[in-house]
């Protein structure tokens, strides 16, 4: 198998050919990919079709796979994948459209807005696998923004203003941002926010970054309407068309990202009929900043 990887964008992603993610990989093409991660953030691959199976045997190439539970309020008796993936469909355990106000579907609203996968964590994610399985007969596109290409065109003072801030992340506050807040005790301890730097820099390449999401609430030791004016700023940097690669799907696509450099959203798409999506997640390594004491 001989990897190659086109740039699709003029700062970042890249279409990958060459490459059966049906069949075990060598460690040269895992190598190749991972390489290929570094410098794109993004990566796409064409006709790959995957069982449940196969994505995580493929996934486990890159990492361990994070746990799948904690992160949203799918009841253990609605799920409809094998634990070890992420289901960011719009389906119920009967692989039919949610209901218009059924609770999941609200919350899982929140992924139209630009965000960065497990920010809400203390060891937040490394990589994100997406599979498409059945693809949005309208919409649903899934948008990507370079978060080194957006830090690079920062001028040098704000760079030093951002350098050592810390922000608090939860699902909460993204949540809350449209109106959803019909969440039990439970959940909101289950979602209680943790601390993530605001510039990241990748181990690899050394290159720093903006590692923003909708799950900021807030900016340690600073006034809230102040650090919520400053994020909203710098994600209305971000995410400028120059910076951002739309990928429009295909069934069997599947498309890896790297958290730690990008921010992504999905895209309205037609809700009555399926969109089948599933994701896996390679975790992070290690915290980004020093918890909060209990």
């Amino acid at each position: 198998m001989t990897i190659s990887i086109s740039q699709l964008h003029p700062v970042f992603a890249g279409e990958v050919s060459g490459a059966d993610l049906t069949k075990p990989l060598s460690r040269e093409d895992v190598a190749a990919i991972e390489a290929g991660m570094d410098k794109y953030a993004v990566l796409v691959f064409h006709d790959q079709k995957l069982t449940d199976d196969q994505q995580m045997a493929f996934t486990r190439n890159l990492g361990e796979i994070e746990n799948a539970t904690g992160n949203n309020i799918t009841k253990p008796q609605e799920r409809r994948l094998p634990v070890g993936m992420n289901d960011v469909s719009n389906l119920d355990q009967n692989n039919k459209p949610l209901a218009r106000d059924d609770r999941r579907r609200m919350f899982n609203l929140g992924n139209q807005l630009w965000h960065s996968d497990s920010s809400f964590r203390a060891v937040p994610a490394k990589y994100s696998l997406l599979s498409a399985r059945t693809v949005a007969t309208r919409g649903g596109n899934t948008e990507f923004a370079d978060m080194r290409a957006a830090y690079d065109a920062l001028d040098d003072q704000t760079k030093a203003e951002i350098e050592d801030l810390i922000c608090e992340h939860s699902l909460l506050y993204s949540r809350g941002l449209l109106g959803f807040t019909d969440l039990t005790e439970e959940e909101r301890a289950m979602f209680k926010p943790v601390r993530q730097r605001f510039v990241r820099t990748h181990p690899v390449t050394k290159r720093k970054s903006l590692y923003l999401s909708s799950h900021i609430g807030t900016i340690v030791g600073q006034p809230m309407p102040e650090a919520r004016a400053l994020v909203r700023d710098l994600a209305e940097h971000a995410t400028q068309p120059q910076f951002v690669y739309v990928h429009k799907w295909r069934q069997y696509d599947l498309v890896i990202w790297d958290n730690r450099q990008t921010m992504h959203r999905v895209r309205r798409f037609d809700e009555t009929q399926p969109r089948d999506m599933r994701r896996t997640t390679v975790a992070g390594d290690a915290p980004t900043a020093e918890q909060a004491a209990a």
